[in-house]
Parts: C-alpha cells; structure tokens; sequence
C-alpha cells in the first residue's frame, strides 16, 4: 500500500468514527442520556471520596486545578500525550526502512505527560455537578483505555512485534479521541471550568443602581440585591464600607449570597472557592477566575453600587 492510500485509509476510518450531519443528533443524544443516567451515581460518589481524599493542601490543589494561570491546567497539559501520539501515529504511516525507536519514544513521552494531566483531570472533576461528573467519568474511561492502550503498543514495540504495535497505537488513538470529544462536551456543553461571571460585565446596565438603606444592611452579613437584573452579593462592613460581589461564583454558578463571610472573604457554599470582598480577587480554588467586583457609594443614606 503506498503512503498515499494509507492516508487515505486514515482518513476514511476517522469519517467513519467522527458524526456526520445525519449521526450528529444521535451521538448527541447518547452523550446527553449518560448526562441523567443515575446508575453512574454510586461509583461517582466513591471516586469524589477518594479524590477529595488524596494527601493534598489547599495550595496543592489551587496549583492543580490553575489557580495560578487563571484559567483550568488540565486543558493545557492533555495537549502533550495527544500531540505526542498523534505524531507516533504520522511516523507509523511512514513507509520503508526506518528506526521503529521515534514511535516508542513518542508514546512513552504520551504515558508519562499523561499522568500529570490525568492527576488534574481528575482534582477538577471532583467539583462538578453530577450531569457533569457523569460524563467526565466516561470521558476518564475512554482515556483510560487509551492508556492502558498505549501501554500495550509500547510493550509490543519494545519486544519487536511492530504490526501488534502499531495495531495497539491506532486503537489508542481513537480511544483518545473518543475521549477529547466528550471532553469538548464537557467543556462546551455542559459549561465545566469555564468562567461562570464572565457574561457580568456585559449583562450588567451601567450607571449606579440604587441597593438600599445603608441601616437595612446587617454588619458582616451576606445580603443578595440586584443591580439592574444582575444578582450581587452585598456586605456591609464596620464603618459602614459596603462591598459588592457578582452573586454567581465564576466556578460553577453557585449563590455567594449564601455563604459564610469570614476575614473580609466570602466562601462559595458549593465548592468552597474563597473571593476577596474588597476587589474579588479568588483566594483559593477550584475557581480560577476573580469575582466581578462593584464600586459603592452612599447618596442620602442609601448605597449605590456600579460595575467597577
């Protein structure tokens, strides 16, 4: 077969993997059922437990989940065992004599990068929603086969049995893909570690807004106002300084206003993200994007509040 046909062969066997228009609506369909399929629940639990379980500090899992580079890590360390891989994939195309050692090189640079990526995946997923983690679980198995898969390829490799080899590569292959598509879905879909507040600025009517009566609100309170048709979180601190928060937490939506207000800090009741009252600064994950922050003043006894 020449390198052409093999392409060509490559590309016809991805067509038949990927949807087209007419089997888009029933992959989707099929992802969106695992979404409510309450059988994955009991493992879902159990998995949660041991990840929230791992011997990790607090700033352990901030570096984990990106907190640092304000946006998810996990995104951005999965771009090495797919790249490497895929290349494996290219070089095995190759024809006529060539060393077989760049391949073999290539997936175990893949299994080991995909460690550290998978450790994130995982410290990530531990705070999602349940239609979420359902799909994330099976996201984790499709690249958990591909692993095991690739471990397989290399082991055929390195016993000089290429064909079983680069038969186990093209498996791993698209049991990656498979995976990265239902990580897209998690992503783009269901809206996982994306910035939540990050709509704030546009939804939001400029201009002050009045809140209230500065005495209507309690010292040291969370109290939920709109400004406009936005939801805030207002507290009212000694002396009479209010700050203003985005009410939704740019993790995963959840109500600030109901929170615990503790050292001019406000804790996420979901997930336990932790944002400074003064410029919402995110103290501590999972979120890895700042709270929208309100600027106040007081007019007459009352409090106004616009998006600073």
């Amino acid at each position: 077969m020449s390198y052409s046909q093999k392409l060509l062969a490559c590309a016809s066997a991805l067509r038949a993997v990927l949807p087209d228009s007419e089997r888009q609506g029933r992959v989707l369909a099929a992802i969106e059922k695992t979404e409510h399929d309450t059988r994955l629940d009991p493992p879902l639990q159990g998995i949660q437990r041991a990840v929230h379980a791992l011997p990790l500090s607090e700033e352990d899992r901030d570096v984990l989940h990106g907190h640092w580079l304000g946006h998810p890590l996990h995104p951005a360390l999965v771009q090495i065992p797919l790249g490497t891989w895929f290349s494996a994939a290219v070089l095995d195309l190759i024809p006529g004599k060539r060393r077989h050692y760049a391949p073999a090189m290539l997936i175990a640079t893949g299994l080991v990068a995909a460690v550290p990526a998978a450790v994130t995946g995982w410290v990530d997923w531990a705070e999602l929603r349940k239609p979420q983690m359902r799909v994330g679980l099976v996201h984790a198995l499709a690249n958990s086969t591909a692993i095991f898969l690739y471990a397989s390829s290399l082991g055929a490799r390195v016993r000089g049995r290429s064909v079983r080899g680069r038969a186990l590569g093209y498996a791993g292959l698209a049991a990656v893909s498979i995976g990265g598509a239902l990580g897209g879905h998690l992503a783009y879909r269901q809206a996982a570690a994306v910035n939540h507040a990050e709509d704030i600025p546009v939804r939001t009517e400029p201009g002050w807004h009045a809140l209230g009566a500065v005495t209507d609100l309690p010292v040291g309170k969370a109290v939920r106002r709109t400004v406009g048709e936005t939801p805030v979180l207002v507290v009212r601190a000694s002396g009479n300084a209010v700050h203003v928060l985005a009410d939704r937490c740019s993790h995963m939506a959840g109500p600030l206003s109901q929170g615990e207000i503790v050292d001019g800090c406000v804790r996420c009741p979901w997930h336990g993200s932790v944002f400074r009252l003064s410029d919402g600064w995110n103290v501590s994950g999972p979120a890895t994007s700042p709270q929208p922050v309100f600027e106040t003043r007081h007019v007459d006894g009352q409090v106004e509040a616009r998006l600073a």
